[in-house]
């Protein structure tokens, strides 16, 4: 520190004194008169600016020897690497030179120049932990994936560089679609550092996309522990993975599968399907009470279809009027909702209370149409004896009508008839919602190609059928209306004792 602050002021004072030389060289009309020990010596202007230069160099050799013979008084105090250090300050400097001018040619975008850069910086420096990973990204860049790779490998080979490669190598691996490779080495990459947040969702994701909900559950809440994810969007993933969980293994192990499915619902009570398997589980346990409290509290979140037709199943083989009557306790909870309304009105057409279903389902086929209250209103229609030419108006425009509410994934927007933990489209973890679909996503029958199957279907039945056939409203349930409209036909008429 000391020397340092000599040299500052040592350069100081010889700019100053270079100024006045030159002001007075300046002034001087016959030269430059230099009187020493009783000699005296004129320069002409150009002699006496050689003598300067002559002067700086030796004033530059000057401090060369004094900085030397600073680093040997070091040596002989003890410090063993001063004069190395003295010899070596220069390449160092040309090497951090380079180094810097490689990572600034990295962040522009020229990968060749950034990887010449890297190899002088390694050149000059010899410290590989330094240059190794701008050699490794320039690479990349270049497009020189086995470059990259190796040198990544060499990353490996070093404790404090280890996180480092074992990372670069994963993200190649899954740029290159080999996801269970880069699976096993997220896992090494968080064993190492299980507080690195992208490590933890890459993770995450690959073990979501692999099915392995337990590890994927352990990744969770090391993300909870570490601080990298909200309490509460903990909670609604961890249910999605319990969930995930129940659903794996509701085959082998009912038992089990219940008590993941209980865990889920736990954790988030508005999560439509695990409120749906815990119900299920419950009625298999002839346990109505609890199925009914489970369900109660989901449709208070969100009416869904699904909520209704396992509401429907806690006493499959009541009559018509009771199941009414026993479907008030979800019916007064939203009795405003458009599920309520459609409900309802299902519910009435099986008891053949076709005024009343009309009455329930209000203005909905109007004001917000789509293929369930659509066909409702036909079925309604058909109850109450209208003609067939109505009847094919209501169904007409179910060709064309938007499908409702369904799963659609909040990243790529495709559908999906039945709720997944994970995008089969892009992967996307928890990003299922159940809404009504953008229209530019939403799959539409072609009406010219439809419509004559609906006449048909119409003109085929008998007049018998026509008026003792038992009409029935659209199936409950959160699977999107890919039938055909014959189908809706048939669901006008059929299939509602057995659903709802």
């Amino acid at each position: 520190m000391l020397w340092s602050l000599v040299k500052i002021i040592f350069f100081i004072a010889l700019i100053a004194v270079l100024t006045l030389a030159a002001g007075a060289l300046m002034e001087a009309s016959g030269g430059l008169q230099v009187t020493f020990s009783g000699f005296e010596f004129t320069l002409a202007p150009l002699q006496a600016a050689i003598l300067t230069m002559i002067l700086l160099v030796l004033v530059w050799l000057t401090l060369k020897i004094l900085s030397f013979m600073m680093a040997v008084l070091r040596f002989l105090n003890g410090d063993d690497t001063a004069v190395s250090r003295y010899f070596n300050r220069n390449r160092e400097r040309k090497g951090f030179q380079a180094l810097s001018e490689g990572l600034m040619a990295l962040a522009s975008g020229e990968g060749r120049l950034a990887l010449a850069k890297a190899s002088k910086a390694e050149r000059y420096l010899g410290r590989p932990e330094l240059t190794n990973l701008l050699t490794a990204q320039a690479a990349e860049m270049v497009g020189d994936k086995r470059k990259a790779e190796a040198v990544y490998k060499q990353l490996v080979q070093n404790t404090t560089t280890r996180f480092i490669g074992v990372r670069g190598i994963m993200k190649q691996k899954l740029a290159d679609g080999d996801t269970q490779t880069a699976m096993k080495l997220a896992e090494h990459a968080f064993d190492l550092k299980p507080s690195h947040e992208d490590t933890q969702d890459v993770l995450l994701k690959l073990q979501a996309s692999s099915e392995d909900w337990a590890g994927a559950r352990k990744t969770l809440s090391a993300k909870l522990k570490h601080g990298t994810l909200p309490r509460d969007i903990h909670k609604r993933r961890d249910a999605v993975l319990a969930l995930s969980e129940a659903y794996e293994a509701i085959d082998d192990d009912q038992q089990g599968a219940h008590t993941a499915a209980v865990e889920a619902n736990r954790l988030s009570p508005d999560l439509v399907p695990a409120a749906v398997l815990t119900a299920q589980g419950y009625i298999a346990q002839a346990k109505p009470r609890y199925a009914v409290r489970v369900l109660k509290t989901a449709w208070q979140a969100q009416p869904h279809p699904d909520l209704a037709a396992a509401f429907a199943q806690i006493v499959p083989d009541e009559t018509p009027m009771q199941r009414i009557k026993r479907f008030q306790a979800l019916v007064k909870l939203h009795p405003d909702h458009r599920e309520t309304r459609l409900l309802l009105a299902e519910l009435y057409i099986t008891a053949e209370d076709f005024p009343a279903a009309r009455r329930a389902l209000g203005t909905l086929a109007e004001d917000a149409p789509d293929v369930r209250s659509l066909t409702i209103m036909a079925a309604i229609e058909r109850g109450e004896g209208s003609s067939d030419t109505v009847i094919k108006g209501w169904l007409a425009r179910a060709i064309t009508a938007s499908r409702g509410p369904q799963w659609v994934c909040d990243t790529c927007n495709s559908l999906q008839t039945e709720w997944s933990a994970v995008c089969p489209n892009c992967d996307s973890f928890d990003s299922q919602s159940w809404k009504i679909p953008p229209v530019s996503c939403e799959p539409i029958a072609p009406g010219s190609e439809m419509l004559p199957l609906i006449i048909g279907v119409l003109e085929d039945q008998s007049e018998e059928q026509v008026h003792t056939a038992e009409a029935k409203p659209l199936k409950t349930s959160s699977k999107a209306e890919e039938t055909d409209l014959q189908e809706a036909a048939e669901i006008s008429r059929s299939k509602t004792n057995k659903d709802i």
